[in-house]
């Protein structure tokens, strides 16, 4: 129980500069729902690992597209605005994106955007995301379980219902 305790407290701290202008819109299986104004109000869901990784998959309005956000403190070498060759993989599929990197409230993150918003919902649709560095090596691997359930809700918040 303390454990749980502690790494809830430490979820909090990693998240809330992260999420001051976000709205919440609920807790489903793991995932935060969460409206954000700076994205044309669009809706995402938000979680964080034991490793205190902040994950967001959403939508963004303004420019037509989905994306997969991911912020650490302990990723300090990533420069904001710089691009990163990155690849991914769901169940065993492997994708090669471009990372674009920044930094909110002094954390690191990294953001893959997606022109087919649709692929945020096959992101969804898979039980493991892992994410490899340039030189081939993994940096994180994501459990998606309860994904597609929150991004039902996401869409949901989107349509005003929630």
């Amino acid at each position: 129980m303390t454990r749980l305790l502690a790494l809830t407290i430490a979820a909090f701290t990693a998240t809330s500069a992260l999420a001051q202008d976000l709205v919440d819109k609920g807790f489903v299986e793991s995932w935060n729902i969460m409206m954000d104004p700076a994205l044309g109000n669009r809706c995402l869901i938000q979680t964080v690992y034991q490793d205190l990784s902040v994950v967001r998959l959403g939508y963004d309005a303004l420019d037509n597209r989905g994306y997969f956000t991911v912020f650490n403190k302990a990723w300090g070498e990533i420069e904001p605005g710089q691009s990163y060759p990155i690849r991914f993989e769901l169940d065993g599929k492997s994708f090669d994106a471009t990372a674009i990197g920044f930094k909110q409230d002094r954390v690191p993150g990294a953001t893959v955007f997606f022109t087919d918003r649709d692929f945020v919902t096959a992101i969804a649709q898979n039980k493991t995301m892992t994410v490899f560095n340039p030189e081939g090596q993994p940096v994180m691997a994501i459990d998606l379980t309860g994904t597609a359930k929150a991004l039902e809700y996401a869409r949901e918040c989107q349509n005003k219902e929630l």
